[in-house]
């Protein structure tokens, strides 16, 4: 059944918008983190947006799976 209505752009656009917001939280705690540590190498910067972006991956495809019992 295809929907004629905005729910799956509105559903994907809020995704994408949240997906901005936590990258750059990421890498502005990154960076918090990294100066508070005093680390040479930026750890944190690359660490944190990396598991942002594979927790982000992993709710898009449980999202987008086939549903069973439908």
């Amino acid at each position: 059944m295809k929907k004629t209505d905005n729910s799956i752009l509105y559903k994907y656009a809020g995704l994408a918008t949240q997906l901005l917001v936590a990258l750059g939280l990421a890498v502005y705690l990154g960076l918090k983190v990294d100066g508070w540590l005093h680390f040479k190498t930026p750890f944190a910067v690359w660490i944190l947006p990396l598991a942002v972006i594979a927790a982000v991956m992993y709710k898009v495809i449980k999202d987008t799976g086939t549903k069973k019992n439908q």
